[in-house]
């Protein structure tokens, strides 16, 4: 059974920094994508946004509204991915979640991932 854990969320001013984690376990994909999507109150998880997305062979893809603000990045040897996330903005603030899906195609559509995590709230203060 696939088990995704994420953690690093918090509250933080405009422009500070967070990292997020998510620790992976239990899956048998050869090769997959995992991605970190966001989901704001009020929203319905079918509008999750991707916001970054990165494969097994480290190719990445990111949403236009955190290109060169936010990195996405694997450790392999620890099951790891994570989000580097800079220059925060308000808009920023969602509940974040990482999600995994078999294959090496990058999508951040939320409907093409199968399992997901619980999720980590981010919240940033104009």
């Amino acid at each position: 059974q696939v088990r995704l854990v994420e953690s690093g969320g918090g509250s933080v001013q405009a422009g500070g920094s967070l990292r997020l984690s998510c620790a992976a376990s239990g899956y048998t994909y050869r090769t997959y994508s995992m991605g970190w999507f966001r989901q704001a109150p009020g929203e319905a998880r079918e509008a999750r946004e991707g916001v970054a997305v990165i494969n097994t062979v480290g190719q990445t893809m990111y949403a236009g509204s955190v290109q060169g603000r936010f990195t996405i990045s694997a450790d392999t040897s620890r099951n790891t991915v994570y989000l580097e996330m800079n220059s925060l903005k308000f808009d920023d603030s969602a509940m974040y979640y990482c999600a995994v899906r078999s294959g090496l195609r990058l999508t951040r559509q939320q409907w093409e991932y199968d399992d997901w995590g619980q999720g980590t709230q981010v919240t940033v203060s104009s």
